[in-house]
């Protein structure tokens, strides 16, 4: 896997995430609540856990290092409030760096400061097929 995959056609692309950074230690990201809405036009609580695992899986990879991919293996999400509009705010940072699995929790918020979601990403590291 390339060390800056396309975002061309992924879901990360369709749900509007914005990448503002990736290292090992975690990374930081962006996502509108509108067009990622459940039919009560409450933020979807499966948006919350997509912009979670993608933040997390890209600090993972990071972490992984040269020939070597990350998978996910467990997500874990808490929604703590609803938000109606804007853009939400995710934070990844590691809890464990090891050599086969990486761990990282995730603080989603409303961009001022409320948490909307909760979450925790872990990721089996392991060698890229070719």
């Amino acid at each position: 896997m390339s060390d800056n995959p396309t975002l061309a056609g992924t879901l990360i692309e369709r749900m509007g995430i914005t990448i503002d950074r990736v290292d090992p230690d975690g990374a930081e990201g962006t996502m509108p609540v509108d067009g990622n809405t459940q039919p009560y036009g409450l933020l979807h609580g499966g948006a919350s856990a997509v912009l979670a695992e993608t933040l997390a899986s890209l600090a993972a990879m990071a972490h992984a290092g040269p020939g070597r991919v990350a998978v996910g293996v467990e997500l874990s999400a808490s929604h703590h409030r609803s938000v109606r509009s804007g853009t939400v705010r995710g934070v990844a940072r590691a809890v464990h760096l090891g050599r086969s699995l990486a761990t990282y929790d995730v603080v989603v918020d409303d961009g001022a400061g409320r948490r909307i979601c909760t979450a925790r990403l872990t990721c089996m590291l392991i060698d890229e097929r070719t």
